[in-house]
């Protein structure tokens, strides 16, 4: 599924990932745990094609994702990677069905085209009463689930997740630990997570420390 080797990245003199190696396997659920600056998010930029390594190779799905040019790679990130951060970054003006529909309206979709998909995804995250409220009309769970549905639009190879849970209390923050796993069950979706959560940590099939600009 994803298989990232040798990867290194500087930001002028600063070294922040020093050759990293990570292998992840269709329907894993993989934890990075480490100190604050140890370049969990420079990583996962990385393995979301967001940024490019300075040296290294990064395959998704068998396709070397390292070599695509920046039209290519756009294509790429939208239709097999999906995004949670631990802020929902949902577009205010746009009500909850609407962003969960960006994706397929950024691949060149009709909202015709894009909104039973939508619907299913808002009825699977228990979230479909709230499909016509806006971001500030939701909760903090309700913000994340929506943000959960945007992400899985597109059906994604993986789902890379930025301390999807720093925001919510601890009964939300379950509640979304919980989703992750369930996803995974009923449609083997691949999930490699960021977070400084220990529970959600320990869940993963595997809890991988980053320390110091390697794993």
């Amino acid at each position: 599924m994803i298989r990232a080797n040798g990867i290194h990245k500087k930001y002028g003199d600063l070294a922040v990932l020093k050759g990293v190696d990570l292998h992840v396997q269709k329907g894993e659920v993989v934890s990075i745990v480490g100190a604050s600056g140890a370049g969990k998010t420079t990583l996962l930029q990385i393995l979301g094609t967001l940024e490019r390594g300075d040296a290294g190779t990064l395959a998704i799905n068998g396709e070397e994702v390292s070599k695509l040019g920046t039209k290519a790679l756009s294509a790429f990130r939208n239709k097999h990677i999906g995004f949670v951060f631990q802020f929902h970054h949902l577009l205010p003006e746009f009500s909850a069905i609407e962003n969960v529909m960006m994706p397929g309206l950024i691949a060149g979709k009709s909202m015709k085209e894009c909104e039973p998909r939508a619907v299913q995804l808002l009825e699977r995250l228990n979230i479909s009463p709230r499909a016509q409220h806006k971001p500030s009309q939701l909760s903090g769970g309700e913000q994340q689930r929506v943000a959960v549905a945007r992400a899985l639009f597109n059906n994604p190879s993986v789902v890379l997740a930025d301390e999807p849970s720093g925001n919510l209390d601890s009964a939300h923050a379950k509640e979304l630990h919980q989703l992750f796993f369930d996803l995974r069950k009923e449609l083997g979706q691949t999930f490699v997570i960021v977070t400084h959560n220990e529970e959600l940590a320990e869940m993963a099939d595997r809890r991988l420390v980053m320390r110091d600009g390697v794993i």
